[in-house]
């Protein structure tokens, strides 16, 4: 079928429209507080839906229906650990971020330790966010060429370059506000999808679930034992825990968020109603793909790879109009992760590294340098999704990997700062370069599945971290601030 002149409107003017809000935001900054923090002024509800949007990206929308139309819907494990890591940090990590004024998560770890441990953590995290958002900002150019037909060097240069502008001028807020309109976009293109694929399929709902149920295609619980599956119960309650506790709690990408509420509660309140969210999406999802299964009744790799099912479907089986719709969804969701990595990429280069080496630049300098590094972070992530292009398989589950090498490490340095007293920076540094080198292990050498390599780093970084601080003797390299934060 195509796309049509319908189809091209309703996307160009998501594209258009969507700039022209996030351009809304530009002449409201004043200082890094204002670019990069919002002013620390967003209600909670905004935040909620932002994080949701930050965490779903194009891999999310197009990647999890292939999933579930290879598999079933056992991924739903690894979301249920997602929202028990939601109550891991709002019990014991945002406390400790709402005493003093902190900007970015690894302030926390100079107070705690010292300033090259805060080098070594944020380092690490431009490192692997840089790799995993490469992937996702490539897993666009799926979406955008089969259904625009520009090519995907020229799809990832369109939407990396439309996101960039309001990025750019708006700062956070942009990013969180874009975010709201975004997840409404993306959500309710999906769920007019979904009602449009049951009317496609002869016999309905009805015809869909029997067919689904006899196939095994609507199983959730795996409670085997057997540590290989990367989706069972255990692997992923335990291992998505872990993982959302590193990933909410450690990564500047959602931490900017938590420090930008109008409070400690708001802030909490806005985590955990993101779990509920979350869980809701990702079902939602799911289910697309069993529907797609029951739909088309051949194997995935009739399409080349299982993440070009859905783009697929929609550009040759969905009416005109709403195929356009959902075009625009995927690049809502593509947009809003993507604006959410430049800015907290951006900010954790400038007050991380920039901020600390240049301490006498006035605000007018830093706020100028937070512009340029934005950009410099587009055209990094608009390499890393060419470099992409030829070397990724089913990419939801490449960019969990990527952020998992390094969360275990991160995880670890974070415990050992607000669990322990005896850890030491020398001995928190020693433990997360072998829990680190550990993750690098795990995914180079394919031992155990993904959902289990935050969960070993974390160990291996904790154990050693604090072990080596014990035997060397040396005192804690600093103490946690005590200051309550009141915005």
């Amino acid at each position: 079928m195509g796309l049509n002149r319908i189809d091209f409107a309703i996307i160009a003017l998501y594209l258009v429209g969507i700039t022209l809000f996030g351009l809304r935001f530009r002449r409201r900054h004043k200082s890094l507080r204002d670019y990069f923090l919002a002013g620390r002024d967003i209600p909670w509800w905004a935040i909620a839906l932002s994080i949701v949007a930050a965490e779903t990206s194009t891999l999310t929308i197009i990647s999890i229906p292939g999933l579930a139309y290879d598999t079933n819907y056992t991924f739903l494990q690894v979301i249920m650990g997602y929202v028990v890591g939601r109550a891991v940090i709002s019990f014991l990590f945002l406390p400790h971020y709402f005493r003093g004024d902190l900007y970015t998560a690894y302030e926390l770890i100079e107070r705690r330790f010292g300033s090259r441990l805060r080098s070594l953590t944020a380092g690490l995290f431009l490192l692997t966010r840089a790799a995993a958002e490469g992937v996702r900002v490539y897993a666009v150019s799926i979406v955008v060429s089969i259904a625009l037909g520009t090519g995907e060097v020229a799809s990832i240069a369109i939407i990396t370059a439309l996101t960039l502008i309001y990025t750019f001028e708006g700062g956070l807020a942009a990013v969180i506000w874009t975010d709201v309109v975004q997840t409404a976009i993306y959500v309710g293109g999906t769920l007019v999808g979904l009602f449009t694929i049951v009317h496609l399929v002869p016999g309905g709902w009805a015809a869909i679930h029997a067919a689904a149920a006899s196939a095994g295609k609507l199983q959730v619980f795996d409670f085997r034992g057997d540590l290989s599956i990367p989706y069972t119960f255990w692997a992923g309650v335990i291992g998505g825990t872990f993982f959302t506790t590193a990933s909410h709690g450690t990564d500047q990408l959602i931490v900017q968020r938590l420090l930008a509420a109008r409070g400690q509660k708001q802030s909490a309140t806005a985590l955990l109603s993101s779990g509920i969210a979350i869980l809701f999406q990702f079902a939602l999802f799911l289910t697309v793909g069993m529907m797609l299964w029951a739909y088309y009744r051949v194997p995935s790799a009739t399409f080349g790879k299982a993440d070009r099912i859905y783009p697929t479907f929609i550009v040759t089986r969905m009416p005109h109009g709403i195929s356009g719709l959902l075009v625009a969804a995927i690049l809502a969701a593509a947009m809003s992760n993507l604006s959410a990595a430049l800015n907290s990429l951006s900010s954790s280069a400038i007050l991380d590294f920039y901020a600390r080496w240049r301490p006498q630049v006035d605000e007018a300098t830093k706020m100028r340098f937070s512009r340029m590094a934005t950009v410099a972070w587009a055209l990094v992530l608009f390499g890393l999704a060419i470099i992409a292009l030829h070397k990724v398989g089913r990419v939801v589950e490449v960019g969990l990997q990527i952020a998992s090498v390094a969360y275990g490490a991160l995880l670890g340095v974070f415990l050992l700062g607000v669990l322990t007293r005896r850890a030491n920076q020398n001995g928190a540094m020693v433990g997360m370069l072998f829990g680190f080198a550990v993750e690098l292990y795990l995914w180079l050498g394919h031992v155990v599945p993904w959902t289990w390599w935050v969960l070993v780093g974390t160990a291996v970084t904790f154990g050693i971290g604090w072990t080596w601080s014990v035997l060397s003797g040396a005192p804690p390299s600093g103490s946690l601030p005590e200051q309550t934060y009141k915005s």
